[in-house]
C-alpha cells in the first residue's frame, strides 16, 4: 500500500511540475516578445540598425555582387562658422550598389546619366553643415546622402556611401 501511495504522490508532483513549467514558459515568452519589441523601437528611435543597411532580414552582400560608382572630386561650400569664416568640403564620393537588386539593371548601369542629380543631392546635404560639424558627423552625413539617393530612385540598390580623399578647409 505504501508503494502505491508514494507512486500517486510522485505522479501528482510531476503533474504539478509540468503545469508550473508551462505557466512559466508562457509568461517568459510574452515578456521576451515585449522586450524584443521595446529594443526594436529604441533602435528605430536612435536610428541604429541590427542588419546591413538596405538588407533588413538578409545576409550581407557578397563582394562579387557589389558595383561601385565614383563621383570625382567635389568642392562644396559649407556653412560659415561663428566668426563668419567660409569653409569648403573637398572630396570624392563612392556609391556602392547591389548588382543583384531588381532595380540595378534599370538605374545602376546608367547612373552616369543621373550624376548631376546625385551631385545636387550630395551638395544639398553637405552644405547644411559647418566645418566642425562636417568633420565630427561624417557617418550622419553619409546616412543622409544615402537616404536622399534611395528616395530619389525609390529603390535600395545603392546601399552605401563612402568618402575618400576628404579635406575640409
Amino acid at each position: 500500500m505504501k508503494k502505491n501511495l508514494i507512486s500517486v504522490i510522485i505522479l501528482a508532483l510531476l503533474i504539478v511540475n509540468i503545469v508550473l513549467t508551462a505557466i512559466m514558459m508562457f509568461s517568459v515568452t510574452g515578456t521576451a516578445r515585449k522586450t524584443s519589441a521595446l529594443v526594436d523601437n529604441i533602435t528605430r528611435a536612435l536610428n541604429l540598425e541590427l542588419t546591413a543597411r538596405g538588407d533588413a532580414g538578409k545576409t550581407a552582400i557578397p563582394m562579387a555582387d557589389i558595383a561601385t560608382y565614383d563621383i570625382a572630386e567635389m568642392t562644396i561650400e559649407l556653412q560659415a562658422d561663428e566668426e563668419g569664416k567660409q569653409h569648403f568640403f573637398v572630396g570624392s564620393i563612392t556609391l556602392s550598389m547591389n548588382t543583384k537588386d531588381k532595380d540595378y539593371k534599370t538605374y545602376g548601369e546608367a547612373l552616369a546619366e543621373k550624376e548631376s542629380l546625385i551631385k545636387s543631392e550630395i551638395t544639398d546635404v553637405i552644405s547644411r553643415y559647418s566645418a566642425d560639424d562636417a568633420r565630427n558627423n561624417q557617418d550622419t552625413i553619409k546616412s543622409e546622402i544615402l537616404e536622399r539617393i534611395q528616395t530619389m530612385f525609390d529603390s535600395e540598390f545603392v546601399f552605401s556611401v563612402a568618402f575618400s580623399d576628404i579635406m575640409i578647409q
